[in-house]
């Protein structure tokens, strides 16, 4: 070898042929980059949209969640970018080997590599960029032309976003330039050579890690969720820190050993049948290290395309459930300030007459609002915090008992210095409600009651924000007497004898929000009294200055303004069919998360597929020269892809329902009727979803038998 010289002239022709005989490989490699920044500018571009921001409440639990599955979907195109690129130079090994024995010095490849390298890693990625602004365009675009519209819907992308993209391209070049660099500081030309045939088998661990990942992972749930609220129990004054994320570690370790336990040993014995399936296993084995990771990533990009299509039906079906078991067509309330401009009774049976339609089963209740005393937590800093008492800490709503009856038909018996909160029958979300409230204020009068707190009475219709109690008739008496009409309101319920109008519903609604003044566009969780304390203390209200307290009258059709305005009427007919539009940009973010998700984990799953086809062809080969049958062979490839599609999607559909089961029991000690029937449709989904996945898999291996002309 050592008298052969190499001109420009051959080794161009040489590096021309080679780089053409690996053409497969290098187009695996571009569409592997292609698709993870297609994934990574849609995901990024839909997350910074100001259509999303303004709709997702800042701090609140949506935008963690949508923050925490971007976290798992970057963490999986990553490791999948790395996947691809290590791939890559394990095929392109060969072509720098036969070089480099037909004297090509590394200095003589190493510009040509780097600039092929850079060359299909920058233009593959850069393509990738450009097609996640269609990508979001067609996807946001088809859920509003199939399923709902809406003003809200128009999509905005604040550019900016890009930088997360342009971030992630470096790291794809980079890498890339890299392992670069790696393989050409290689001295052992025959190592290089022999790259692509060098296995990777995993090391063996006992039957023991399956079961054990099984419960490290579930000890890592369980831990990370219940974190925060021991560390509140445990240490007062501090706000539970970003660290205690840690807890959530052991998720991590115990998925990786169930899948390594399902890879090398699975879940069945061989005992009986050692030999069965034995070529699928130990090709599995073999390629233990790329195989475990390829499923682990598929795994984490699964389980969050679960968590975020779970949001759906749990949102879905509690508030379906509600609209349909309302025992009125018509709820509202109105401050006694607005009695003059609102319709009255009269006014509201001639407009329902426009439409045919006749009000009955009329009933209506005036209430007050008094303050309620209780203990506020106050920020020192971003971690700690303190308690003081106040005695001007919440705004209540107080029946009396006679007037409760009157609205509801429920009888009560309220004791003279207690008071019961109005919960739903199955008393969830008690957060509303103020338990430990021991004085009660007038605010016109500044007279007070001394109270305790009596348990809960039961009617869903008034349940949720603003929350409603039932003073003693005496003590209601006593406590409004002076009271001005500022602080006091009306509570109406009415039906209509006939089927419902969608257009008297819509009429009634607009001449509501019309009649009221300005100042009254208020969304239901702003407090009076925490603002009145606040003015006393000198400090500006957070509900003054908070962008998500912005309800305008000239917008009455936004979803800000129909979920959270304080007198928005609850419409049987109206809720029921607005629902979607609604909710429309709550629903469209998670279940764009979730397509992106699942996209992902489908590409890396037939990546994989195709991986293993191209590195054991020499298996397949050496089986039908041996005589195997094409139906022999197709039935291991099938065994082989199966276990590709099968492991992650078992894995992380089981995991992530039983974790967002324990979720939902763990919020309030138990499962309502309308939690478990969101379940029992996120478990409907879970089986599309594996629909989905087997359809694939079909095409997959269809594709698997071509390439090895089966």
């Amino acid at each position: 070898m050592k008298g052969i010289t190499m001109n420009m002239t051959n080794f161009s022709t040489l590096l021309t042929k080679s780089q053409k005989s690996e053409r497969k490989q290098a187009a695996l490699y571009l569409f592997c980059n292609f698709v993870s920044l297609l994934l990574i500018t849609a995901y990024s571009a839909m997350m910074f949209s100001p259509t999303v921001l303004l709709v997702l409440p800042e701090g609140g639990d949506s935008r963690k969640q949508m923050a925490a599955i971007f976290v798992l979907a970057l963490f999986g195109c990553v490791v999948f970018t790395i996947y691809a690129s290590c791939l890559f130079f394990r095929k392109k090994a060969k072509q720098l080997g036969i070089l480099m024995a037909l004297g090509a010095s590394r200095k003589k490849l190493a510009p040509e590599l780097y600039k092929e390298v850079i060359t299909l890693s920058g233009i593959s990625s850069f393509l990738g960029i450009l097609g996640g602004f269609p990508l979001v365009v067609l996807i946001w675009n088809g859920f509003r032309l199939f399923i709902v519209d809406s003003t809200e819907m128009q999509l905005r992308l604040d550019f900016r976003f890009l930088f997360l993209s342009v971030i992630f391209w470096f790291l794809v070049v980079g890498f890339s330039c890299l392992t670069a660099y790696r393989y050409l500081k290689r001295t052992n030309i025959m190592d290089v050579v022999q790259e692509e045939h060098k296995n990777e088998p995993i090391k063996e661990l006992g039957t023991w890690c399956g079961p054990l990942g099984f419960v490290l992972l579930l000890i890592g749930a369980i831990a990370g969720y219940f974190a925060p609220s021991v560390y509140y129990a445990l240490v007062d004054g501090q706000f539970p820190p970003v660290w205690l994320s840690i807890f959530y570690l052991p998720v991590f370790p115990g998925l990786y050993m169930m899948i390594l336990h399902t890879v090398v040993h699975g879940w069945r014995s061989h005992k009986k049948n050692p030999y069965k399936n034995i070529i699928a296993r130990s090709m599995m084995k073999f390629q233990g290290k790329q195989t475990v990771n390829n499923l682990l990533v598929s795994t984490v990009l699964i389980a969050g395309a679960s968590f975020a299509i779970f949001y759906l039906p749990m949102v879905a079906v509690g508030a379906i459930t509600e609209i349909h078991n309302r025992p009125y067509h018509y709820r509202y309330h109105y401050p006694m300030t607005q009695y003059n401009r609102l319709p009255d009774q009269a006014s509201i049976s001639e407009m329902a007459a426009e439409y045919q339609l006749s009000i009955i089963d009329w009933h209506e209740s005036p209430y007050i609002m008094l303050a309620m005393d209780g203990m506020r937590t106050i920020d020192d800093s971003e971690s700690t915090y303190h308690e003081e008492y106040t005695q001007l800490y919440s705004e209540g709503r107080f029946f009396s008992e006679s007037n409760f009856h009157a609205l509801t038909g429920i009888e009560l018996d309220v004791k003279p210095g207690t008071y019961i909160g109005i919960a739903n029958e199955e008393e969830t979300a008690l957060y509303y409600l103020i338990k430990d409230s021991t004085l009660f204020t007038n605010m016109t009068t500044q007279k007070t009651l001394p109270v305790t707190f009596a348990g809960f009475t039961h009617y869903d219709f008034l349940f949720g924000e603003p929350s409603y109690y039932v003073l003693d008739d005496t003590d209601y008496a006593h406590i409004s007497e002076g009271l001005s009409t500022e602080w006091m309101e009306n509570m109406i319920f009415f039906n209509v004898a006939e089927e419902d109008s969608y257009a008297f519903a819509n009429a009634f609604f607009d001449t509501l929000v019309t009649a009221y003044e300005p100042q009254y566009a208020l969304p239901s969780y702003y407090d009076r009294i925490y603002k009145q304390d606040c003015e006393n203390k000198g400090t500006t209200y957070w509900g003054d200055t908070d962008t998500m307290t912005k309800i305008s009258f000239k917008q009455p059709d936004t979803a800000d303004f129909r979920n959270y305005w304080l007198y928005m009427p609850k419409n049987m007919l109206l809720d029921k069919t607005d629902f979607l539009r609604n909710y429309a940009v709550f629903l469209m973010i998670f279940l764009f998360i979730s397509i992106i998700c699942i996209l992902a984990a489908l590409v890396i799953s037939y990546t994989r597929c195709m991986t293993i086809t191209l590195n054991n062809r020499y298996v397949f080969d050496d089986l039908r020269k041996l005589g195997a049958s094409p139906r022999f062979m197709k039935k291991e490839v099938r065994n082989q892809a199966s276990n590709v599609f099968v492991i992650p999607s078992a894995i992380g559909m089981s995991i992530m329902y039983l974790l967002y089961t324990m979720i939902m029991f763990a919020n309030d000690g138990k499962l309502t009727s309308d939690e478990v029937g969101g379940l029992g449709v996120c478990l409907a989904i879970l089986f599309l979803f594996a629909g989905i996945f087997y359809l694939v898999y079909r095409y997959t291996v269809r594709q698997m038998c071509k390439q090895l002309e089966i």
